[in-house]
């Protein structure tokens, strides 16, 4: 008698809640723990079907759970225990802990579910949650922001870079044009300078055939300085946007013969410019100022680099949507090592030696054949020749 009185006691005053139903499901006793849980009174429990205490769908299988379990003996609770949610009297729910156990007493089978209430233990997994998702969405901002931070750095780090890749290029231009200047000025200079000081001298005599040679050779002087001026000219506008593409239609094989006529003047000693058209037709849609420009440079350098006694082939070829142009000396070439560099300004390549020229040509040939749509390729063999062929799209 005095245990079943301490056992009562014990269960009375258990924090966790604990109830016993009897094989039917019957609720028989439900300690005040359990009550303060579900919000009941004693009376309102005893005598009725636990599933009162459940929300669905465990309220509506709970009998069908009873009875399969004293028919086959399959446990889904009982032993074992199990997460589930109980139903207050205010039809809120809440989770629990339940453990049941099995007892045979007085020959009848009772069992006995032990509560532990997990709202607190729940509450505080939804606020860890809560929190770790604030903190991820913080990682993931401060991540967005560093990884921001971070591109923006790579970014300036490349523009530096680039910046001072385009500062090192300008010094290197600049450090060709102070050199290429100070030799291609002072010697037209130099020979003007001598020429005027011996026609004075020639004067005295007078020495009719000295003086015209050398006004010759001012002359000469003259028209080389007056193209390296012309050729800044044309880099200058170019740079400043100011050169535009004038198109017009004209006839291809005139407008060679006509550049032909002029380059073959200033040809050394039996070097021949030799002209080959191949197309049915000579009409093309080009800007003749600026193509006019582009063959005579090209033509100029072939004939400056070329040796006396040499062909310089000038084709052009006009199918139904291109015009072909090109070039090819047997000059001195282009050493392999230096070709990248060949379409620089100011670019000049080492086996050059004392032949004048200011670097600036083939720039300006490329650049004027691209503001017509045109490109420009080349080969070139050292001691062998080169040969450079523009391409431009015909409608």
């Amino acid at each position: 008698m005095e245990q079943a009185r301490l056992l009562n006691a014990i269960i009375n005053t258990a924090i966790d809640g604990i109830i016993t139903i009897d094989t039917r499901g019957i609720v028989e006793s439900i300690n005040p723990a359990a009550l303060a849980l579900f919000g009941y009174r004693e009376e309102d429990v005893i005598g009725r079907n636990i599933s009162m205490l459940m929300p669905e769908p465990d309220k509506s299988a709970h009998d069908g759970y009873l009875e399969r379990h004293q028919t086959t003996g399959e446990r889904r609770i009982i032993g074992i225990g199990r997460e589930v949610l109980g139903l207050r009297k205010d039809n809120t729910t809440f989770p629990f802990r339940l453990a049941v156990s099995e007892v045979e007493y007085e020959n009848r089978v009772i069992y006995t579910g032990f509560i532990h209430d997990l709202s607190k233990e729940k509450s505080a997994e939804t606020k860890l949650k809560k929190y770790t998702e604030q903190l991820e969405e913080r990682i993931r901002e401060r991540t967005e922001v560093l990884q921001t931070l971070v591109h923006e750095l790579e970014k300036a780090k490349e523009d530096v870079s680039l910046s001072l890749e385009k500062e090192k290029e300008l010094n290197q231009l600049k450090t060709r044009f102070v050199s290429m200047a100070s030799h291609e000025f002072r010697t037209p200079l130099s020979s003007v300078q001598l020429s005027a000081s011996l026609i004075e001298k020639y004067l005295q005599k007078p020495d009719v055939e000295n003086i015209l040679k050398h006004t010759g050779k001012i002359k000469n002087s003259v028209g080389h300085l007056t193209g390296i001026l012309n050729d800044f000219l044309s880099l200058e506008k170019l740079e400043a946007g100011k050169t535009q593409a004038s198109y017009q239609e004209f006839d291809i094989v005139r407008f060679s013969e006509e550049i032909i006529e002029e380059m073959q003047l200033i040809a050394k000693q039996n070097q021949n410019i030799v002209y080959q058209h191949t197309g049915v037709s000579a009409k093309v849609y080009l800007d003749p100022a600026l193509l006019k420009n582009t063959v005579i440079n090209l033509i100029s350098n072939a004939i400056k680099y070329s040796g006396e006694n040499t062909f310089i082939e000038f084709d052009t070829e006009l199918t139904d949507n291109e015009l072909s142009i090109m070039v090819k000396d047997n000059g001195i070439g282009i050493p392999e090592e230096e070709q990248k560099s060949l379409f620089e300004p100011f670019f000049r390549a080492h086996n050059t030696g004392n032949i004048p020229g200011t670097g600036l040509g083939l720039n300006i040939v490329k650049r004027y054949a691209e503001l017509m749509g045109g490109e420009v390729v080349y080969k070139s063999v050292l001691n062998e020749g080169t040969t450079i062929k523009l391409t431009f799209k015909q409608k």
